[in-house]
């Protein structure tokens, strides 16, 4: 058994297809296939079910499968390991990213990241504040942007603050409120809301300031993507409210959109989050660009995971 038959299996169970499983590893179809088999009469047990038109792991497969990732990380990151022991970064640097990043500009870190460190691969994963720092934990993720309502913190990683911000109301342009000096919650609880998915923490920003102003509100639309949320406020379906950080370089270019200040309105706090224990060369010289100290050596930086 070898790292390349790992490789391959791990491809062929997540495209569950030999084709775009060879053309991720960049072999020829036959020799997966054969490689493939060639680990199955090693092991004595049949990694995948196929038929003409499917694949998928089996039950003995599926075990495989966790020991082979384990054992492919731990190998790239042996070669990481080596290679910045030399003073080259290499490797595979994943990124997790909230959708209504603001305190960073994140293209532009990475277009510096690159000039400095060309052999690194860079995944970038959206998702919520609480999803990525979990994936964080779980060494899914090297380094998150987050948002969180004030008064939380992220847990179980270690974070810089980079950004305090508070939200504004995002109103249609032709909406009674466009072009006011200033809103309370109880003038706008009324109103019909556009707001992102129950239960994250972009929603829980919104969420926890009207419950602490004893109102209660109607959103009527949810949605995961924050321009899917001012595309149907400019259609006139409802008001939000958003980071003002985040949405003021957009709503200046959208003349459909009018922003305006709430008096007691949600704030948050934009974190950079990254693991506790050895983070990897690739994830350190991010850190390093972002004027974080890095720690160079195996370990965490602040005591035991909590």
């Amino acid at each position: 058994m070898d790292l390349q038959q790992m490789r391959y299996v791990v491809a062929l169970a997540e495209t569950r297809n030999f084709t775009r499983a060879a053309e991720r590893c960049s072999v020829v179809q036959s020799s997966l296939s054969h490689r493939i088999a060639g680990l199955e009469r090693e092991l004595g047990v049949k990694l995948f079910a196929r038929s003409s038109r499917r694949v998928e792991l089996t039950s003995a497969g599926a075990a495989f499968l966790a020991g082979a990732r384990d054992c492919l990380a731990a190998a790239d990151r042996a070669a990481a390991d080596a290679a910045a022991a030399a003073g080259v970064v290499r490797g595979r640097l994943a990124v997790g990213v909230i959708v209504t990043t603001a305190a960073v500009d994140v293209p532009e870190l990475l277009q510096r990241y690159r000039a400095l460190h060309p052999d690194v691969r860079v995944l970038l994963r959206a998702g919520g504040s609480d999803e990525l720092a979990a994936a964080i934990r779980d060494g899914e993720l090297d380094v998150a942007f987050l948002g969180l309502p004030e008064g939380s913190r992220p847990s179980g990683v270690e974070t810089l603050v980079l950004d305090h911000d508070e939200h504004v109301l995002v109103v249609p342009a032709g909406h009674r409120l466009a072009g006011a000096s200033r809103v309370t919650l109880k003038q706008v609880a009324d109103e019909t809301f556009v707001d992102f998915v129950t239960g994250t923490p972009a929603r829980a920003q919104s969420d926890q300031a009207f419950t602490a102003a004893g109102l209660a509100r109607d959103v009527a639309y949810e949605a995961g993507v924050a321009e899917l949320i001012t595309r149907l406020i400019a259609r006139g379906l409802g008001i939000a409210l958003l980071p003002s950080a985040f949405i003021g370089p957009l709503a200046a270019d959208d003349p459909a959109l009018s922003l305006v200040p709430v008096a007691d309105g949600p704030r948050r706090i934009e974190y950079l989050a990254w693991s506790r224990f050895n983070p990897s060369p690739a994830a350190r010289a991010l850190l390093t660009v972002l004027g974080v100290k890095a720690p160079s050596t195996r370990g965490n930086l602040s005591g035991p995971p909590k």
